[in-house]
């Protein structure tokens, strides 16, 4: 027998010219979508509106290979983090961040990285390879499900910072944007999904041309050349003016307002002059500034900025130059799960 097709990869028309070919009526189609995406099936016996015959020419064709969740650990701060399991058997890693005015889930979009930033666990690691866009889709349904069991609270943000780059995955990444918030799948607002990129010019554009509806995000880190390719290897081929053209094209193209991701890092880049470098980088677009507290991954180079310093940081960064600021303090760090601990530390990943 031929090797059975990932359905999922399908698009409806070819599902209906399936259906027509074996003598089925072609709306049978929208059904077995309906349950692959909208209810979530994991296997063809589950669609019950469907006769013993027709999910069993489903069987004898197709496979649905959904992710499975490995193994669960939850933070002292209620926070979740997740090892999936792909079809494959690799691992990567997903996390609901429970806070009190939303519940978000933060996604993988590639098996590792390739990118080798000094100062991420997830940069340590291989790329694998790339994640498909349903098994993206997977990690929000997982997650999702998780929000309403574990806090009976709904998922009401996305954001693509887990394991990987998401611009080096770009098919994949957009056509799971399309499948999270089509009617037909989870329905949620592509304004509550930020894609975070640690910066391809590039693809930043394209992403303008596509005028996609998300929020796009720039792990900026430093806002001059010589400290971010000492942390970013990425900026020696992309650099801050590049960068800043791609995000100027990106909004005229979009509209949309850019966030900017800016770890702090003792005696690194936590001066009052680092803010002066970071505002006149901002300046070029509408946007706003997460400082983020960085978070161990047993690598001596850096440390925790001082929360005094931090917030004189922040603050010189609003009242002297205007700026949206928020601080993001960490949640999930006694389980790795705090922004740039990923690294498939847990045991499903050995």
């Amino acid at each position: 027998m031929a090797e059975k097709q990932n359905i999922r990869s399908l698009e409806l028309d070819v599902l209906k010219t399936f259906f027509t070919e074996n003598g089925e009526k072609a709306f049978r189609a929208k059904q077995v979508f309906e349950w692959l995406w909208k209810k979530q099936a994991t296997t063809f016996d589950e669609m019950t509106n469907l006769s013993v015959g027709t999910r069993e020419l489903l069987n004898n064709h197709f496979e649905i290979n959904p992710v499975t969740i490995a193994e669960k650990q939850v933070s002292n701060d209620k926070t979740i983090k997740n090892a999936f399991r792909l079809h494959d058997g690799k691992i990567t890693e997903g996390v609901l961040i429970p806070t009190p005015k939303r519940m978000t889930a933060c996604i993988s979009s590639q098996v590792g990285c390739s990118l080798s930033c000094a100062f991420c666990a997830t940069g340590k690691l291989d790329r694998l390879r790339n994640i498909d866009a349903e098994e993206i889709f997977d990690q929000v349904a997982l997650i999702k499900k998780q929000a309403e069991e574990h806090y009976q609270t709904p998922l009401s943000n996305i954001v693509y910072m887990g394991m990987g780059e998401p611009l080096l995955n770009y098919k994949n990444v957009l056509k799971s944007v399309e499948l999270i918030t089509s009617p037909e799948g989870l329905g949620m607002s592509p304004k509550r999904i930020t894609v975070s990129t640690a910066g391809i010019a590039k693809m930043i554009k394209q992403l303008g041309d596509d005028e996609v509806k998300f929020n796009l995000a720039l792990s900026l880190h430093a806002a001059t050349d010589s400290k971010r390719s000492e942390i970013m290897p990425i900026n020696e081929s992309n650099s801050l003016d590049a960068l800043s053209e791609a995000l100027i094209y990106f909004h005229e193209k979009t509209g949309s307002r850019v966030t900017f991701e800016y770890i702090i890092f003792k005696d690194f880049n936590d001066t009052l002059e680092d803010a002066k470098d970071l505002a006149a980088f901002a300046k070029a677009v509408p946007c706003k500034i997460n400082i983020i507290e960085y978070n161990p991954i047993d690598e001596p180079q850096f440390q925790q900025a001082d929360p005094e310093k931090t917030d004189k940081f922040a603050a010189f960064l609003e009242n002297t130059f205007n700026l949206i600021v928020n601080v993001r303090r960490s949640r999930g760090k006694d389980i790795d799960a705090a922004c740039g601990q990923l690294a498939n530390k847990n045991k499903a990943a050995v």
